[in-house]
């Protein structure tokens, strides 16, 4: 997407959601929308203090949360606390490296039938969205002599 196509979709779903439209959100966003490799919050105020140098920490993390609350990342949360942001927001499911914590996008679908075949032994719960997220090895962290699949 082009930077001015990007500024234009932040500036609109901003709007939409009583938001004003800053410099940092602006670079915050661009730097989302420009990667697939689902960032850290430290990791995205590394890469966005290149081109502002006097952002500070917090303001990453309130733009990250501001961008989740308009709908324009997705933050992506695990059972350590930890956190890490995705600037796609199509559905689409992920792999985690147990060694590393790399998250990679996965290609192909889940269908509805196999979703309508999971259920509560108790009945009575109604799917309304799901997270399919995959754990193992990336290529770089698999155990020598694991019985993993090779790349």
């Amino acid at each position: 997407m082009s930077s001015t196509k990007n500024e234009q979709v932040l500036r609109d779903a901003l709007e939409a959601n009583g938001q004003r439209f800053t410099e940092q959100r602006a670079a915050v966003f661009g730097f989302l929308a420009s990667t697939d490799t689902h960032p850290t919050a430290d990791e995205v105020f590394l890469a966005v203090r290149r081109d502002l140098p006097a952002i500070s920490l917090a303001t990453v993390y309130k733009s990250l949360e501001t961008l989740v609350g308009c709908g324009l990342a997705v933050k992506l949360t695990y059972a350590d606390q930890s956190a890490r942001y995705d600037g796609r927001t199509d559905p689409h499911h992920h792999a985690r490296c147990i060694s590393c914590g790399r998250v990679l996008d996965l290609l192909g679908d889940v269908s509805r039938h196999e979703i309508d075949g999971l259920h509560s032994p108790e009945g009575g719960f109604t799917v309304t969205g799901y997270r399919l997220e995959l754990s193992g090895y990336c290529a770089d962290c698999v155990p020598a002599g694991s019985d993993a699949p090779a790349a």
